[in-house]
């Protein structure tokens, strides 16, 4: 035989091969569970319907001074006086690095305005950590207020507060504020 001959009976063989080894692939492989693709809701109809909502809804946006506020939730539902979640996740994170974690039972957003309520858990990326029965992040201004009592553990020790402000200076860093009678107890 020449090696013409065996180059054109390998040009059909080969690809016949293939097919074979593909059909065999297929034929061995497992059968799909229809079943086991499609989520169901938990629940009766009857209840989804008198309570909608949606469930792990995510709320990006960016502010005007650049900082990306991510909100998560286990449960949104709609209202007349705006939207109420449960179960809260709040991400802040500004341009320049500094970052803010806010978690609570509930929140309500009307427009631009998050009111986190419960026991509001904040902890910044420098260290300290606050807690306060309500915060609100105000989206539009880049500026997040506790204007309750507030618990702050620091780096250096423990302080009590009227209220807090997180939000950008002048000069544009960012600045905590602690406000109405701090007391700190000081510890080295």
């Amino acid at each position: 035989m020449d090696r013409t001959r065996i180059v054109r009976w390998l040009r059909v063989l080969f690809p016949l091969a293939a097919l074979a080894i593909l059909s065999v692939l297929f034929l061995l492989s497992r059968k799909p569970d229809p079943d086991a693709g499609v989520p169901y809701a938990e629940g009766g109809i009857e209840d989804l319907a008198r309570h909608p909502g949606m469930t792990a809804p995510q709320f990006s946006t960016v502010t005007a001074d650049g900082t990306t506020v991510t909100l998560t939730a286990d449960r949104a539902t709609p209202g007349k006086e705006g939207t109420a979640a449960s179960n809260l996740a709040l991400d802040w994170t500004t341009r320049e690095g500094t970052a803010a974690r806010l978690t609570a039972a509930a929140a309500d957003q009307q427009g631009a305005q998050v009111t986190l309520q419960g026991e509001v858990d904040m902890t910044l990326s420098t260290g300290w950590h606050l807690t306060a029965p309500r915060i609100e992040a105000d989206t539009a201004e880049g500026r997040l207020a506790a204007p309750h009592e507030v618990a702050v553990t620091a780096p250096f020790g423990t302080l009590t507060a009227g209220g807090m402000v997180l939000t950008r200076a002048a000069e544009g860093a960012q600045v905590l504020e602690l406000n109405r009678g701090v007391h700190l107890i000081y510890r080295p």
